[in-house]
């Protein structure tokens, strides 16, 4: 076949399944349709047995992007509240080395009210009442740390366990590690609201050295969770299968030839999801059929909370089709007037914006909790808020907080987890976390060990190292653990 004639074949070919942009973000497996193929190729995605068995069958992994002050949110602090306004005593600044803006400020108490809830008597502020109601199901780790405090690197370690890109991120470590449980949809995919992609982007779903296919798949809001994914107008089914089937063989031969490609082995395998997905993603996202009363629980007949509460109805119709992790990353606000506004990003004005993003996520975020526990999936789903770092006890430009990444607070819920129950600390200032502090490394550790799966044991050789998804650190906090 010359050159001319098989470009032209290709490019019909990818016109038939949604073009370049689909084929380059969209790994994915399956089994081929051609038998000879399917005896050519092992899918890389079939559902593969754990180390042991699994508490939770999904995972929804929250990121509060721009780290909210959890002192503001969750971490109750009377003596911070007793000292606002005097310089921070110089004994709680002991270990902390930098400070990430422009110095240490005065101790700042924020215009809080608090209470506490449920029989776990866990304190929460007034900027998360729907949340609040769930106390007893939540399992609080006050004692969270990490390394570094800018975002771009705090982010990375969050989903990688590095401070670089290149290191896969969780969801693709599960990915590898277990398969996929749903023949037609991905079995990571990434979910944002708001309409720019989050800080740093793909990097932090990327499956960096392990096989391509296992990255994540971001999903749009609207309608069309994927560019270009529905089907040609003026191209029947069966040429459209033709084309695939040819299209196949041709890159399969390529393929032999060259196994190390494993960029060429996803985009094979994305064509034939790709062509299963133009049904099943659109479905999957599509809310019409849900009862309003659903779409109310969730915050879509509020503004505020419209956005947020949309992608979070999504993640958990994902869940319900065995999507196994499921990366939420929360976006700007349609309202925001300038970039500090867009995430919790709060250097200023910590009463406006946190004020704005807790009245986003709070209802969607309990709607999300309760919505699982009356269709029987929070058993079998782990819940993580979580976020790149925390915030400073002391203020900035008056009335903000500084980033702070030696104390902040995370949850999780769901199966496996101890409900109604807080693990560790901060200092009464709520600067420093103390006593047994968990990492990243560790939350990484524990989220897997809740899927069936041993740290320690989840191995991938990469330049003749036994690479693993905690690197060389981490350990599963069984404090955390029912």
């Amino acid at each position: 076949m010359g050159t001319q004639s098989r470009r032209e074949m290709l490019f019909n070919a990818l016109y038939g399944v949604g073009g370049m942009t689909l084929a380059a973000q969209m790994p994915g497996g399956g089994i081929f349709a051609t038998p000879a193929l399917a005896d050519t190729f092992v899918d890389p995605l079939a559902p593969k047995a754990p180390h042991f068995p699994a508490k939770v069958k999904s995972v929804i992994w929250l990121h509060m992007q721009g780290a909210p002050s959890t002192l503001d949110l969750y971490d109750h602090k009377p003596e911070l509240i007793r000292l606002a306004g005097q310089e921070v005593p110089p004994s709680f600044l002991s270990g902390v080395k930098t400070s990430t803006q422009g110095g240490v400020g005065k101790l700042f108490a924020s215009n809080r009210t608090w209470k506490q809830y449920g029989e776990s008597g866990a304190w929460f502020s007034d900027l998360v009442p729907n949340i609040a109601q769930h106390a007893d199901k939540l399992t609080f780790i006050k004692s969270s740390t990490t390394i570094g405090a800018t975002h771009d690197i705090s982010i990375l370690k969050l989903n990688t366990g590095d401070l670089r890109p290149g290191r896969p991120s969780l969801g693709a470590w599960v990915t590898y590690a277990l398969g996929s449980a749903n023949h037609d949809l991905p079995a990571y995919v990434v979910l944002y609201s708001g309409k720019r992609e989050p800080r740093s982007g793909s990097v932090n779903w990327n499956s960096g050295f392990l096989p391509a296919v296992y990255q994540g798949v971001p999903f749009r809001s609207g309608a069309s969770p994927i560019l270009n994914l529905s089907h040609p107008e003026l191209m029947g089914l069966q040429e459209q299968r033709d084309d695939l089937d040819l299209l196949r063989r041709l890159n399969a031969q390529d393929a032999a030839e060259h196994p190390e490609n494993t960029e060429l082995q996803a985009r094979l395998r994305s064509y034939e999801l790709a062509y299963r997905m133009e049904g099943a993603a659109p479905e999957a996202v599509d809310l019409a059929k849900e009862p309003d009363a659903i779409k109310s629980l969730y915050g879509l007949d509020d503004p505020a909370s419209k956005d947020y509460g949309t992608t979070l109805l999504r993640a958990r119709r994902l869940v319900e089709r065995n999507v196994r992790f499921i990366q939420v990353v929360s976006g700007e606000l349609e309202a925001a007037s300038n970039s500090e506004a867009r995430d919790w990003d709060a250097h200023e004005d910590l009463e406006k914006n946190h004020g704005a993003h807790a009245k986003a996520v709070d209802k969607p975020v309990a709607g999300l909790l309760t919505d699982l526990k009356q269709r029987g999936l929070l058993d079998t789903t782990l819940v993580v808020w979580t976020s790149e770092f925390g915030r400073t006890s002391y203020g900035q430009s008056g009335n903000g907080r500084d980033h702070n990444p030696w104390g902040y607070t995370q949850w999780l819920a769901g199966g496996g987890v101890k409900a109604g129950t807080t693990f560790g600390e901060t200092d009464e200032i709520g600067l420093q976390a103390q006593g047994k502090k968990v990492d990243t490394y560790d939350l990484h550790a524990t989220v897997l060990q809740q899927l069936g799966l041993d740290h320690l044991r989840t191995i991938y050789m990469h330049d003749g190292r036994a690479e693993r998804p905690t690197v060389v650190y981490g350990a599963v906090v069984e404090e955390l653990l029912a």
